[in-house]
């Protein structure tokens, strides 16, 4: 078979079943490595199922033979030869074959073309996380390193959250009741990815803790990881994307990040 493309007359003809065991060999052989021919034979062939069933829309009445034989009778003493039916060729069987095979050529292709774009996605997926949690733990050694006191210094929710008013295009609550060893200890403006958020600062015994509260965007979402020693845990609200980091114990962590979550859920923030 040359490795040239079909030409129409083969692929006509290999729709009606009407080549040669040895041609029908060869035509399947260049389709399973030709994809071009393989969709024209595939067209080729509903092309003239359709043409099949649009001659068979009409269905001749019962008594219609009955009465052609009469007016044949009528014409003519002898009787009109009949056309035999037509016995279905050997190679019919092969051009089913064929037709298989191409179909399943086809849906291979299609699912190893689909494994291939769910590994890039998972894989940018895997990156942009990676990227983020180095992001915000950079934030948090960041403040823990500069040793400065933050921009709000205060315990009281009321006073940090009305600050960042008209810093954020947000809004948020803080939980109200936090354990015995666990106080706020005031809040920043920063940036992830570039876009501002809230970091708020929290201490859990002797453990510093740094909340990120962002708008979010429909970006990776970060719901628990370990990096170096520190522990990130989050949530995510309809409006909000929340991220907690600490070298706390992580059940501890995950505590406080379930606290600002119900923060959220029980009393919804209204958007500014």
């Amino acid at each position: 078979m040359s490795t040239s493309h079909l030409s129409p007359a083969l692929l006509s003809a290999l729709a009606d079943g009407e080549l040669s065991a040895a041609q029908l060999a060869g035509a399947n052989d260049h389709l399973a490595a030709c994809p071009a021919c393989t969709t024209s034979a595939l067209a080729e062939s509903l092309l003239k199922s359709a043409s099949a069933r649009a001659g068979q829309r009409y269905t001749p009445p019962p008594d219609l033979r009955e009465r052609l034989a009469r007016l044949a009778a009528q014409e003519s003493a002898s009787p009109v030869p009949t056309k035999p039916f037509l016995t279905p060729r050997p190679e019919r069987r092969f051009s089913l074959l064929g037709w298989a095979a191409a179909c399943a050529l086809l849906l291979i292709s299609a699912s190893i073309v689909l494994i291939q774009r769910t590994a890039q996605r998972t894989a940018i997926v895997s990156s942009q996380t990676a990227a983020l949690v180095t992001e915000v733990l950079d934030q948090h050694i960041a403040t823990l390193a500069a040793n400065a006191p933050p921009q709000v210094v205060s315990s009281d929710r009321h006073t940090v959250k009305p600050w960042f008013q008209g810093k954020l295009p947000f809004s948020f609550n803080l939980p109200q009741d936090l354990p015995a060893d666990t106080t706020l200890d005031g809040a920043n403006l920063t940036y992830l990815r570039n876009q501002p958020v809230a970091q708020l600062l929290y201490s859990i015994g002797k453990h510093r803790v740094s909340v990120f509260l962002q708008q979010r965007t429909g970006a990776t979402t970060v719901l628990s990881a370990e990096h170096s020693g520190f522990h990130v845990a989050g949530f995510t609200t309809p409006s909000l994307e929340v991220l907690a980091v600490s070298d706390v114990d992580p059940a501890r962590l995950t505590d406080l990040a379930a606290r600002l979550e119900h923060a959220q859920t029980a009393t919804p923030a209204q958007p500014k």
